[in-house]
């Protein structure tokens, strides 16, 4: 599957957005691979809180997989995440899973039922994929709004979801659902204006009216931050409804360090208090060295 198909965008965007965030990829063969080498173990160690890359974001850092593989094994990450199903085999010869599998782009989705056929045939082939190979979730989405009200999207979600709940409970494959940030309009993956599920509460909603054990919510830290905030306590409240995580900083989608607003460590903490057992997908965008802001970011959430 291509950028666009997991990500509602495509590869010649995204290579024109992340040019000035990802410029510095191009020298990180030296340096970069110098300190990964001289690296004492992996920089997670706790590993009480498992953490996987997000694909997106860092893929043109490392374009050849099993390069990317090893950078994830020496971060001590467990997973690469949203990655196309014919790179799983490359994840587990390095002793490597992708925690969530990709499906349809944002702009699809449950909420409008034209889309209906098209979400449902690639989830399910999706889920048939991760059944076969061990992969664990698999993303979805609300999709725009597009004059749709709150109401009736929230409906035509529940139905929808209802289709593919079966398949995902008979193949115990969860399905999450991603809440999305619709304020931040600067940059077409720091925030998606027009997507219908973009508070918390109301894809949890959706989630109890669906009522299956196997469609939960993905709970991206960076989006509730930004439209919700009371991050710990929602996650307190909604624990039994979180079905995968994902990271980033606030303001700007980049690096979890003193430039940004969240307490990553007090988060992670929340997630030990509920007994999370899923992952924790990182999904910055990087402005710097990919493998010094990893670096930072692995530690940082390594509580």
């Amino acid at each position: 599957m291509d950028i666009q198909n997991q990500n509602g965008v495509s590869r010649r965007d995204w290579m024109k957005w992340s040019a000035s965030g990802l410029a510095a990829a191009t020298a990180i063969g030296s340096s970069q691979s110098f300190a990964a080498e001289e690296q004492d173990g992996p920089v997670a160690k706790n590993k009480r809180i498992k953490q996987s890359l997000v694909n997106w974001c860092y893929n043109k850092a490392w374009p050849d997989v099993d390069e990317y593989c090893e950078v994830a094994t020496k971060l001590g990450c467990e997973s690469i995440e949203l990655i196309d199903p014919k790179h799983w085999p490359t994840l587990k010869k390095h002793g490597l899973t992708c925690a969530i599998a990709g499906s349809h782009g944002f702009p699809t989705g449950f909420n409008n039922p034209s889309e209906w056929d098209q979400c449902l045939k690639i989830l399910r082939e999706r889920i048939q994929q991760c059944k076969e190979f061990g992969v664990k979730s698999v993303i979805t989405f609300t999709g725009m709004a597009n004059g749709l009200s709150k109401e009736e999207g929230a409906k035509n979600c529940v139905e929808g979801l209802k289709k593919i709940a079966g398949d995902a409970e008979k193949n115990d494959v969860v399905v999450c659902l991603e809440m999305l940030n619709t304020r931040d309009d600067t940059h077409k993956m720091k925030g998606h204006p027009g997507y219908q599920g973009d508070h918390c509460d109301y894809c949890i909603d959706i989630l109890k009216e669906v009522g299956s054990s196997h469609v939960k919510l993905l709970f991206d830290i960076y989006h509730v931050q930004i439209m919700d905030g009371d991050v710990i306590r929602r996650i307190k409240e909604h624990k039994e409804w979180l079905g995968h995580i994902h990271t980033a900083g606030n303001p700007g989608r980049a690096e979890l360090d003193d430039n940004q607003e969240i307490n990553y460590p007090a988060v992670m903490k929340a997630l030990l208090e509920i007994d999370y057992k899923g992952y924790i997908g990182q999904e910055f965008i990087p402005t710097r060295d990919p493998y010094e802001g990893l670096a930072e970011a692995v530690a940082l959430c390594d509580v």
